[in-house]
């Protein structure tokens, strides 16, 4: 493409490189692996003009040209507008169930800076890098082009606890723009997500971490030990209540049984509702109780509240209309955090309707996790 980035510099965090190592040996004797990417809608691909197009696209082709005798399996869980919090709770069904070889987690643009969004991604990254079936993981860490923004922070001294290579798009790419060298337009349309060329320059720094590691290959290391956590660490055992997995308490709540076909699909499985005071009751166990519903374009939209343990002091408001255009989002409001251990009650009601509703309410599952 004819940018100069120097992508030397994007391996931010060595890590320990067992797991990848061993993963590289294995591809060379032929086993069949799995490769997964995991993260938001720069993962899925959004704005690059096709699917194959997409950095992790490309990173599966240079393990698909590097090592010829391997049949790889492609995992792409990426899904637009989601955060490391929904991560955690989608991460078996979505991942973990495919039994994947290697791992990229990439939510550094999704999340905030904050340490509620470090907790969330430790819980991540414990549930990925302690499964049994022990895969290589490599953290990824893009970034807003107009702000620097991103949590990238937050999330590598997440991954520097637990010694996992991690690649940076603020030490290569964002430079170039920030300084005018890459003019932004060329590589992304909105300052967050890259287009073809974006995607490219992204593949190139991840690729420029691999090609190193597949250099060093031969030289044997130690696998890193899971260490003990690092924050409260309260969601890495994270479950999602919907209506195929547990049973509520409806009053003008229906069930949407639309079958899931994709990974992006997001609306099914939950339940709907239109009229006002209409009312659902879950049984939720954990200390972390977050409620996930969809913001509509389409408006208006009704307004619900939740209540945890029958704390109305304390309801929190779900306004089911959204400020954006860009189209309907998956969100996720934390309703509870750090309570006490064991089962609560949630209970959500509509409290704003209006005659000329576009959509219902879409409450799409409830998640707890501890």
């Amino acid at each position: 493409m004819g940018y100069d980035v120097h992508v030397e510099k994007g391996w931010v965090n060595r890590g320990n490189l067992c797991r990848l190592k061993e993963l590289m040996k294995r591809a060379e004797r032929g086993d069949r692996l799995t490769l997964a990417f995991l993260g938001g809608s720069i993962t899925q691909g959004s704005v690059s003009t096709q699917y194959t197009n997409c950095y992790a696209h490309l990173v599966y082709n240079w393990f698909v040209r590097r090592f010829p005798k391997t049949a790889f399996t492609y995992v792409n869980a990426g899904v637009g507008g989601t955060t490391s919090q929904f991560g955690t709770a989608r991460v078996e069904e979505d991942v973990l169930l495919y039994k994947p070889d290697f791992v990229i987690i990439e939510f550094s643009v999704n999340d905030d800076n904050t340490e509620l969004y470090q907790e969330t991604y430790e819980g991540l990254i414990r549930r990925v890098y302690g499964n049994i079936y022990q895969p290589a993981v490599l953290l990824v860490h893009n970034i807003c082009y107009d702000t620097g923004i991103s949590a990238e922070e937050k999330h590598r001294i997440v991954g520097a606890h637990y010694h996992l290579p991690s690649v940076s798009m603020k030490t290569t790419i964002y430079p170039e723009v920030e300084s005018g060298r890459i003019p932004n337009r060329e590589i992304t349309p909105d300052d967050l997500h890259p287009n073809s060329n974006g995607h490219e320059l992204v593949a190139e720094v991840i690729i420029d971490c691999l090609d190193k590691i597949y250099m060093d290959r031969w030289e044997n290391e130690d696998a890193f030990p899971m260490p003990e956590p690092l924050t409260v660490n309260a969601y890495e055992h994270a479950r999602r209540y919907q209506n195929h997995n547990c049973d509520v308490v409806c009053s003008g709540f229906t069930a949407d049984y639309t079958l899931k076909k994709y990974v992006n699909d997001m609306f099914c499985n939950g339940w709907t509702a239109s009229e006002k005071n209409a009312g659902i009751i879950f049984e939720v166990s954990g200390t972390e109780i977050a409620v996930q519903y969809r913001k509509s374009v389409n408006q208006p939209a009704p307004v619900a509240v939740a209540v945890v343990d029958g704390d109305e002091e304390h309801a929190v408001r779900l306004d089911a209309n959204f400020d954006e255009t860009w189209g309907d989002c998956l969100y996720i409001e934390t309703v509870a955090r750090h309570i006490a251990q064991g089962t609560h009650r949630v209970e959500i009601r509509l409290t704003e309707t209006h005659e000329n509703d576009a959509v219902p309410f879409y409450l799409v599952s409830v998640i707890g996790s501890y």
